[in-house]
């Protein structure tokens, strides 16, 4: 089991946000990071921030419907992204992290999807890193499933939500077409270890099909 993170989870979000600023997940002001607290709020990333730059002021507490709570710099608004955060919050009750950035990788494999049935899928290779995100079968054949990028955050949002309750993911990650990869966990350790398998499999398949 994960530890549970501090009441406080900005500066292991800060942490995170340093962390995969320097990889180059994270670039500008790209990206969002989100934590839940145990009353359902979350602090998630404001709007515009340097993620290499961040700070305690660099984040908003919202309520599960999107209200805001508490805001330490006065003119910080949510991530553009929010609803995407409260979508996967009310999908998945043990979820209490999300994280989103946006890799090459992650864009370039969005070449690689193919058709189904609930929709467009990235077919996963079958590496031993699946364990991490909670495949464990012999050869597994899963894939993750990927969201048309809309200008209208919602509007993405709300295709999540309406295809994960009919068709839950086999994994704790989605992508965004040509946008990036969105991960959520139990705890933020979690939610970073599912991003960096996510990665990883990524650079797989670029390496194997690029």
């Amino acid at each position: 089991m994960y530890p549970s993170f501090p009441a406080d989870p900005r500066p292991t979000l800060i942490a995170a946000a340093q962390r995969f600023y320097a990889q180059g997940w994270m670039v500008g002001t790209a990206g969002n990071l989100s934590a839940r607290l145990p009353d359902g709020s979350f602090w998630i990333t404001a709007s515009g921030c340097d993620k290499g730059d961040l700070n305690l002021n660099g984040f908003v507490r919202l309520g599960p419907e999107g209200e805001v709570l508490e805001r330490p710099d006065l003119e910080a608004r949510p991530s553009a992204e929010t609803s995407i955060h409260q979508a996967l919050y009310a999908l998945f009750p043990e979820a209490n992290a999300c994280y989103h950035v946006h890799s090459v990788e992650a864009n370039l494999v969005c070449q690689l999807t193919q058709e189904a049935a609930e929709g467009e899928v990235l077919p996963l290779p079958p590496l031993e890193m699946l364990k991490g995100l909670g495949v464990w079968q012999e050869e597994p054949q899963v894939s993750m499933p990927v969201f048309p990028n809309y200008l209208q955050v919602p509007r993405i949002a709300g295709e999540i939500r309406d295809r994960m309750q009919s068709h839950p993911p086999a994994v704790p990650a989605l992508l965004i077409r040509n946008h990036g990869v969105t991960v959520w966990g139990a705890s933020t350790t979690a939610a970073r270890h599912h991003l960096e398998l996510s990665e990883y499999l990524f650079r797989y398949l670029t390496h194997f099909r690029f």
